[in-house]
């Protein structure tokens, strides 16, 4: 049985569809009831059915708020090595590869800044204990090392780290700053190392889930992705799909000597 982790997401994210769901099967009620107009009556019914099922699909289909899994288990299947996690938050990824790989160590890095306080609603002292929380109640602690630091300037030397991972982190940099963490991934890892990117994708359950109150503006193509990755020497190993993300399994080049 697994332990029991809270990644802490703002309630906003895990039942605001709840809310307009709350408000609108009353008047749903009401309508029906009192004989509304038909095309008033229709509206409302579809924006109750809309909220409900999109927060099915965003806590019980994506699992904003529970363990990930790998996407591919050819990522780090050695298992042994050093693994630098870009934009930790408060852990999902972080657990993902330490569960999955047992022999790993990792280095959890997020700035813990305004970006993590709009999704968490914590600050830095607060997300950097939840975060510890969570490894600890995993029982994987002592096999990683949590590090404040900036994705677009990494306080790690050239070629430090044998993989990387990063969930929905990097797409929250936009165009600049998400080709600026790219590239400072591709200083710290080391030649061969393995990269595991996943980020929003502009599918269809994420449009179908944001609908008209929420928009998301990170949220290339995997081409675009996939062009920045090789550019930096990374080889694509694999990629695919699964609700809400896209992700991308890449290797770093190894320079052949002339």
């Amino acid at each position: 049985m697994q332990s029991q982790v809270d990644f802490g997401y703002a309630p906003i994210y895990v039942y605001g569809h709840l809310i307009v769901t709350a408000i609108t099967a009353p008047l749903l009620y009401l309508a029906l009831k009192r004989r509304w107009p038909k095309l008033l009556t229709g509206a409302i019914a579809a924006i109750a059915l809309w909220s409900f099922a999109a927060f099915a699909i965003l806590n019980f289909v994506a699992g904003i708020n529970s363990r990930m899994k790998l996407p591919t288990e050819q990522f780090f299947k050695a298992g042994e090595g050093s693994v630098l996690d870009m934009g930790a938050g408060s852990g999902r990824s972080a657990l993902m590869v330490l569960e999955s790989r047992p022999k790993a160590t990792l280095v959890a890095l997020d700035s813990f800044a305004e970006s993590y306080t709009e999704h968490f609603h914590e600050d830095s002292a607060a997300g950097q204990a939840r975060l510890l929380a969570n490894l600890r109640s995993a029982g994987v602690a002592e096999r990683a090392t949590i590090k404040q630091g900036d994705m677009r300037q990494i306080p790690y030397p050239d070629a430090t780290f044998d993989a990387i991972v990063s969930v929905a982190a990097i797409d929250h940099l936009g165009s600049k700053g998400a080709g600026v963490a790219l590239k400072e991934a591709s200083r710290v890892i080391r030649p061969g190392g393995e990269f595991l990117l996943v980020v929003l994708s502009k599918d269809a359950w994420l449009k179908f889930v944001l609908g008209p109150i929420w928009l998301h503006s990170g949220t290339p193509k995997m081409e675009r992705w996939t062009t920045a990755l090789r550019t930096l020497k990374f080889d694509i190993v694999e990629q695919g799909t699964q609700p809400i993300v896209l992700w991308i399994f890449a290797r770093k080049q190894i320079a052949v000597q002339p």
